[in-house]
């Protein structure tokens, strides 16, 4: 048996142990339990409100929510509102029929910025008036900022790479007589 074998197992146990509850609240930001309209609904009649509700209360700051229509055009009309697990835009009287895309952005409890999107559509053309073309960060598609993953995986491959040097980078695991 190689003599590094039970050090490592003893690395890996420390690793654990240490890093464990590191990466475990990482992922348990707020998780969408609900839409008003379903998602994937059909509606006759454009909803008054679109609303998603969360797993959890959610922080008031900087929520972004919008109802973009089969023409491009934004359908939702002022700002978005937190009310507890609850993130919301009114929606103004709809125009084409078509698949309609409710894109958010919110805020989770933990911190972490939580963004998707869900879809309902109207079958039946009403007469609404469309407000402005959507633009691109207006479409949920996120805003291109890196995952926090990525920072807690970078942190444990760095930390690992520093235990190891210390560990083998003296000398101590090359083989070298001792006297």
């Amino acid at each position: 048996m190689n003599r590094r074998t039970p050090l490592f197992a003893v690395i890996a146990a420390l690793l654990w142990v240490l890093l464990g509850p590191v990466a475990g609240p990482a992922g348990a930001h707020s998780t969408v339990v609900g839409s008003d309209p379903a998602d994937g609904a059909v509606l006759d009649t454009g909803p008054a409100r679109a609303t998603i509700t969360f797993n959890e209360p959610l922080q008031p700051n900087f929520p972004a929510m919008t109802v973009v229509g089969p023409d491009g055009n934004l359908w939702s009309k002022g700002d978005p509102v937190v009310a507890g697990r609850d993130l919301s835009v009114e929606v103004g009287e709809l125009g084409p029929a078509g698949v309609y895309r409710v894109a958010f952005r919110v805020t989770s409890a933990d911190g972490h910025v939580v963004d998707g999107e869900r879809t309902f559509t109207l079958s039946t053309a009403g007469n609404g008036t469309p407000g402005p073309a959507a633009n691109a960060q207006g479409s949920g598609n996120g805003d291109g900022g890196v995952p926090v993953w990525v920072f807690i995986a970078g942190a444990i491959v760095l930390f690992g790479a520093g235990l190891a040097f210390a560990l083998f980078g003296t000398g101590l695991g090359k083989g070298k007589k001792q006297q």
